[in-house]
């Protein structure tokens, strides 16, 4: 291998890790959910679409970059997001997977609507100063927006494991996870705690929609394959794992780069689902998940 080829790779490499902080920050919030409530959010990847569109649309119309635009969007979802299980998911907690299925599908498909009525099919990207910086280590460049994007990314899951291990909103969350049964004769408000879930769930993939829009345009289509990608994150990483969808992220950012330099960037999926499908053969709970979950 020549030192051209091996540069290229490790710079590979180093571009997929950032961007997979960014899709672990993603997957984050569909794992924690899955994690406390044992419902999968269908909607997911338009959730990202939606946080994308807001930083977007925070710099076009009010000149706010994502970055500052970040605490404010993520805070509008965690709103939407104990409403709508308040006011939708809660009372399909225990129904068949089928009817939680359809319903989440349902909220998918107003969003995507939405996001094309609003805005419609073009893409929409922002222009950023840092879009034109770079940090050189070594013989390795890192462009300043992904860069920024991960370290964000980063700060946010350290956030995160905080609150859920040294919080006592935190903890409780984690006992309701555990022992639902448990939890409502200790006296918890498991409903309430359902609704923090999701609602922190739903601030995780916001933030990531207001990284990613720094990195890629977006476009209502990109929704479909937001939500395949965080399926197959959690998957790999392990359903219900914090550690498991960080890890995930990672691994299938690095993928998709390797795929982009090896092969052709539009061959990244291939590779993310033959990941997936290795991973589901030789630990079908995941790399990080526990048997039985």
């Amino acid at each position: 291998m020549t030192y051209d080829f091996l540069l290229s790779l490790a710079q590979a490499i180093a571009k997929g890790l950032l961007t997979g902080m960014v899709y672990g920050l993603m997957a984050l919030g569909l794992s924690v959910i899955f994690g406390v409530m044992r419902i999968v959010n269908f909607a997911h990847g338009e959730m990202m679409v939606v946080g994308m569109y807001l930083a977007w649309m925070g710099l076009e119309y009010f000149e706010v970059t994502p970055m500052l635009a970040l605490p404010a969007i993520a805070a509008i979802f965690f709103v939407a997001g104990y409403a709508l299980q308040r006011g939708l998911v809660s009372p399909f907690i225990g129904r068949p997977e089928h009817q939680q299925f359809l319903l989440l599908l349902a909220v998918a498909i107003l969003l995507v609507n939405a996001c094309l009525a609003i805005a419609g099919p073009d893409s929409r990207g922002v222009q950023l100063e840092a879009q034109f910086d770079s940090y050189e280590v070594g013989p390795l460049v890192f462009d300043a927006v992904r860069l920024h994007a991960a370290l964000a990314a980063v700060a946010i899951a350290l956030v995160l494991w905080l609150f859920f291990t040294r919080t006592r909103t935190g903890k409780s969350i984690r006992a309701a996870a555990d022992n639902h049964l448990g939890a409502l004769v200790v006296g918890l408000d498991v409903r309430r705690l359902y609704a923090v879930t999701f609602g922190i769930g739903a601030a995780c993939v916001g933030a990531a929609g207001a990284l990613m829009i720094t990195i890629i345009p977006v476009t209502p289509f990109l929704a479909n394959e937001y939500t395949l990608l965080a399926f197959v994150i959690v998957i790999v990483g392990g359903l219900g794992s914090m550690t498991g969808a960080l890890m995930g992220g990672l691994l299938i950012g690095v993928s998709e780069a390797l795929a982009g330099l090896l092969f052709e960037p539009s061959l990244k999926s291939m590779f993310s689902f033959g990941l997936l499908i290795l991973v589901l053969l030789l630990r079908p709970q995941g790399l990080f998940g526990r048997s039985g979950r």
